[in-house]
């Protein structure tokens, strides 16, 4: 007999509900597996502390934050200096060359002094971005509340240091040369507003390009898995096509990892450009 609940009575052998006895099946097996938000869900690991009603645990969040900076320490650590240069010392000699090279064509040589920032944000971020797209991994710049962090990091390093070296001449960021007086106000207003909202578009920009190629790789790595679980071979022939989608996005995903650690390096540079030479 079957009640409201869709429960089945199976006599002595006990009783199971008809959206289990669905899942069994491959084909619904299937369709519950492709979920491409469950990759970005965050699990606690073991718990450290409660503060009040709060639970202070350790996620898998924080331990891929440590597997990356564990990575960035074995590399820089590893790499030696030796006449000629290996592996390990050529990554990281061309890692410096590159951060250095962009600090100099955007802030100056003055902006050298924010090396360590800069190359620490273009390493964390880069080589999270990569560790990310390795199956079953957990990317730690899909989430906003990791990137508005950074973000808002770069924000008061500006703010603090543009007042504490040029004083309130600081503040010539908000008011353009050239602008015509009868709209300086409203360019006035602009520019502040913009100012401020920095953090959002500095952080929004790298949160949602991970999320979103990670969520559409798993979406057409689902479909060939469903399409043969479904149909069988026929499946299996059909799924050619969303496979090489896959491992194409696979391959943008690469360059979209490094990319979009330039690209934050980059305007973390022109960002603190403002502070060291403040007006336009």
């Amino acid at each position: 007999m079957i009640c409201r609940a869709g429960i089945t009575g199976t006599g002595r052998h006990g009783r199971r509900t008809e959206t289990s006895r669905l899942a069994g099946r491959p084909r619904d097996a299937a369709r519950m597996k492709i979920d491409p938000i469950h990759q970005f869900n965050i699990e606690p690991l073991f718990t450290i502390g409660h503060i009040g009603n709060h639970t202070i645990a350790f996620t898998n969040s924080s331990a891929y934050m440590f597997v990356a900076v564990a990575l960035i320490a074995i590399l820089m650590l590893a790499s030696g200096r030796e006449l000629i240069p290996g592996r390990f010392q050529s990554i990281a000699e061309l890692s410096y060359e590159f951060v250095a090279a962009t600090i100099r064509s955007t802030a100056g040589a003055e902006g050298m002094r924010f090396f360590p920032l800069i190359f620490s944000l273009f390493m964390f971020i880069c080589v999270s971005n990569l560790v990310g797209i390795i199956p079953y991994t957990f990317t730690v710049s899909s989430h906003l509340i990791v990137t508005a962090a950074l973000a808002l990091i770069v924000f008061f390093t500006v703010l603090i240091y543009g007042l504490y070296k040029n004083g309130l001449k600081f503040l010539k960021i908000f008011v353009p040369s050239g602008i015509p007086v009868y709209i300086l106000p409203l360019v006035m207003a602009i520019e502040i507003l913009s100012f401020f909202l920095r953090p959002v578009s500095h952080s929004v920009r790298l949160f949602a390009n991970m999320l979103a190629g990670h969520i559409a790789l798993k979406v057409f790595a689902g479909f060939v898995a469903m399409l043969g679980v479904s149909l069988g071979a026929i499946g299996w022939i059909g799924g050619v096509l969303p496979l090489a989608l896959a491992m194409a996005l696979t391959a943008l995903e690469l360059l979209v990892a490094f990319l979009q650690a330039y690209v934050f390096a980059i305007l973390t540079c022109i960002y603190l450009n403002d502070a060291l030479h403040p007006g336009h």
